[in-house]
């Protein structure tokens, strides 16, 4: 990792940037793919699949007995873990559900909001190197909760034109209604303008590589809506010497390993500290699985000494991290002063990984820095707020004027008339 001393805010721009391509770099490909979709349907989407996943697809869809055999697959000891992660994700995104607001804003004039689900959701779970069954749980849980109609799922195959079981046998538990063997760009293409299998869908949520990010942004432009632009994996870490290196380090390395472009930055006010976990890594990465990967990344990473507290939250502001593990002595100043920040994890015990599976919060979160502008995935994520409005006899009696007088400011007459007849019929 490459280690940084005090630096000062000028060079915070610079330090802060993530490890990413821009969207100029790849969108010509993003369009391509696109337009074939939109104008050949299956068949393209099958042309890309043989092509990216190396697998030859006579059926798009999963079939039914194809979900009871991988469901035969997964072991009962996971199956466990999944139900208590899928407990968890329930009772905390149960909880967020909202009441009728209703109000009376003058006599006569009735106004309130309700939610209602959106009806068609995509959900985008990667496959490839990490088979992401977890992401299932966060995605479709609450948008049954929701009460979304369609749940469509998109996910691409292995070579053999098979689907990870765990990620069929999640899908099925928690409620997905059509499950397809598709990924990458041709998966959100596919979602965005529908096909002669792959129905089309009102928002796309779940995350992906680059392309996938781009492919998410490219399909707003198609009347579909996305969770949030998100894109490779990223953790900041802020500790001191109240925090356990190898704590530390595993935290940093677990995000590490999603991918060679995710970013991990432990930010400290202790040079000790710094150093402690830097050996940590060096002894932990050693015996990783997925050692390649995660070496690729921490390159991207950096180690960061800062002057004080003040300072390091400021930075981490700036930064706007996915995840934010707050490992001080002061953990309340961090607590009060975060304004940017997909999701917050507090003290030794809580390693970025419960979020990730099985505590209860959602793991879909803003990367890139939109943790500045956007929330992470929520059961609100799942459905639109309407407004409703009624207005009496008195209503129109007291509010009528003023939106005459209103309207004919603006110079649209239509608008006054449609106040003035009613107001007339009254008199």
């Amino acid at each position: 990792m490459n280690k940084i001393i005090r630096p000062g805010r000028d060079s915070w721009q610079s330090l802060l940037q993530r490890p990413t391509q821009t969207v100029s770099d790849i969108e010509q490909t993003v369009n391509t793919i696109f337009e074939e979709v939109k104008s050949g349907g299956d068949a393209i989407v099958q042309k890309y699949t043989e092509q990216f996943d190396k697998a030859k697809l006579n059926s798009l869809l999963v079939s039914a007995n194809e979900i009871k055999k991988a469901s035969e697959l997964v072991p009962e000891e996971l199956k466990e873990a999944i139900a208590l992660a899928k407990a968890n994700i329930e009772t905390f995104h149960a909880a967020q559900k909202t009441s009728r607001v209703e109000v009376e804003t003058m006599p006569g004039v009735q106004c309130w909001q309700e939610k209602r689900p959106i009806q068609k959701v995509g959900l985008y779970i990667p496959g490839g190197t990490a088979p992401l069954f977890s992401t299932i749980l966060m995605l479709a849980v609450p948008a049954k909760i929701a009460g979304c109609q369609e749940i469509v799922l998109c996910t691409p195959p292995c070579k053999d034109g098979e689907v990870n079981p765990t990620i069929l046998y999640a899908a099925n538990l928690c409620g997905v209604t059509q499950i397809f063997k598709v990924g990458g760009i041709q998966a959100i293409a596919a979602m965005t303008f529908g096909t002669e299998s792959i129905p089309k869908v009102y928002k796309i949520f779940g995350p992906g590589n680059q392309y996938v990010t781009v492919a998410k942004q490219l399909a707003t432009k198609h009347n579909v809506a996305i969770d949030m632009p998100a894109g490779p994996s990223e953790l900041l870490v802020v500790a001191d010497d109240t925090a356990n290196p190898a704590f530390v380090a595993s935290d940093l390395l677990s995000q590490a390993e999603h991918g060679t472009d995710s970013q991990v930055i432990l930010v400290s006010t202790s040079e000790k500290l710094i150093d402690a976990v830097e050996k940590e890594i060096e002894e932990q990465l050693s015996v990783l699985p997925r050692k390649e990967i995660a070496e690729k990344s921490i390159a991207n990473s950096k180690l960061i000494l800062v002057e004080n507290d003040e300072m390091a939250i400021d930075l981490i502001n700036e930064y706007g991290p996915e995840h934010f593990i707050v490992c001080m002595e002061n953990e309340s100043f961090y607590l009060n002063r975060i304004q940017n920040a997909g999701s917050v994890f507090i003290g030794n015990y809580t390693p970025e990984s419960a979020g990730d599976y099985a505590s209860g919060t959602n793991h879909t979160l803003p990367t890139n820095g939109y943790a500045k502008q956007y929330s992470g995935v929520n059961l609100d994520s799942f459905m639109k707020s309407m407004t409703f409005q009624k207005i009496s006899e008195e209503g129109m009696s007291k509010i009528g004027s003023a939106i005459e007088l209103m309207a004919e400011a603006e110079g649209l007459q239509a608008h006054k008339n449609a106040v003035t007849l009613r107001l007339n019929s009254l008199k």
